[in-house]
């Protein structure tokens, strides 16, 4: 799946300290194969598999802290800033270990998804070198398993630390949310040094801020939202997400060309995932009715000012925020509306089983 920008092939990294060492699936599959010889891997999921051969390569202290039950609280406290998460941390990792945390990410996020997220984890070493703060650091991000990963009882799995947060729910060993996904990038645009000029969140910022200008007086003026822009994305880390006052200027108000722009926004939001994951996104959208997204931007129409956009719908509310930092500090989301976290897949999931086992009472 493409939104017309080129998609670049992720290069392997090698984490010595403090970057990441990404591999391909096929470790974590043969690891799986090894030591679950009752289930072949045609019946699990690549996310399952990995899941599955991060976990066995624990010792069991760690294993321990890195799995939590699937009903646990902590499975959708999920964050965006500096602290310390359930789970285990890069910094507790062999280099063996570490690299089975990429298989991992390449069973929800697409190449260029996975691309960005070894991207922001790297930029923790640059933030580190602006602020001269040795707590920026590219170790501390977390990974947890909620949950038994097989195919068949929902599990789930979250990679985070700052500025990143990949969360992805199984339900019934097919199904796979990714929601809530978190990107964020401080500084957006790097000043100085041998990365000067950098800009992860580059087409984020760049396309919505061509949607606002394209469109005549009547219909920007109906976008707008505020003149100020919000401190920061409206809906933050909330476990449920709420959805918001529909506001905006409505994508069935827009000319073909306005429409255009934004589903190539949308696209870039949803092409962090996989294509499976980012096509069922989409598809729902439509059913739903993309005539019914709006668009909404607050703050300066200025680059280098602060600004904050939304596109929301009936399923889904994405969120962007440039402000801190005198706005070269990007904060962006992806929130499902009906299936953050599983959500509505999940209680259809148990209602149904639920059903299933009053018809075999006796």
């Amino acid at each position: 799946m493409t939104n017309g920008l080129p998609l670049q092939r992720a290069k392997p990294v090698l984490l010595v300290g403090a970057v990441v060492i990404f591999v391909s699936l096929g470790a974590a599959v043969m690891s799986s194969r090894a030591n679950e010889p009752d289930e072949s891997d045609d019946k699990l999921s690549p996310g399952t598999a990995a899941a599955r051969a991060l976990l066995q390569s624990l010792p069991e202290a760690k294993r321990t802290q890195a799995k939590l039950s699937f009903d646990s609280s902590e499975r959708t406290n999920w964050n965006y800033v500096p602290m310390r998460r359930a789970g285990v941390a890069l910094a507790e990792l062999d280099a063996n270990q570490k690299t089975l945390i990429d298989p991992l990410l390449r069973s929800a996020l697409s190449t260029a998804g996975v691309k960005t997220a070894q991207q922001i984890v790297q930029h923790e070493s640059i933030l580190a070198e602006i602020e001269g703060n040795a707590r920026r650091d590219p170790e501390l991000y977390y990974t947890a398993v909620f949950g038994e990963p097989g195919p068949r009882a929902p599990w789930a799995w979250r990679f985070e630390g700052h500025h990143l947060s990949v969360n992805a729910t199984h339900v019934d060993g097919q199904t796979q949310v990714v929601a809530p996904l978190f990107m964020g990038s401080n500084p957006a645009r790097v000043p100085s040094g041998p990365k000067a000029g950098l800009r992860l969140l580059a087409a984020e910022e760049d396309l919505a801020r061509e949607l606002i200008r394209m469109l005549p007086d009547e219909r920007r003026t109906r976008a707008i939202l505020s003149n100020e822009a919000f401190s920061d994305i409206i809906t933050r880390n909330d476990p449920k997400v709420r959805s918001l006052n529909i506001e905006g200027l409505a994508a069935g108000d827009m000319s073909q060309r306005e429409q255009t722009q934004l589903r190539k926004l949308l696209h870039v939001y949803s092409d962090r995932m996989t294509e499976s994951a980012a096509r069922e996104q989409l598809d729902r959208i439509e059913r739903a009715g993309f005539d019914k997204l709006h668009f909404g931007w607050a703050g300066s129409q200025e680059p280098g000012k602060p600004h904050y956009y939304r596109v929301h719908g009936p399923t889904v509310l994405i969120e962007y925020d440039n402000t801190q930092n005198n706005a070269n500090h990007i904060h962006s989301v992806w929130r499902d509306l009906e299936r953050d976290f599983g959500g509505d897949l999940l209680r259809a999931h148990y209602e149904a089983h639920r059903a299933d086992d009053h018809g075999h009472e006796h």
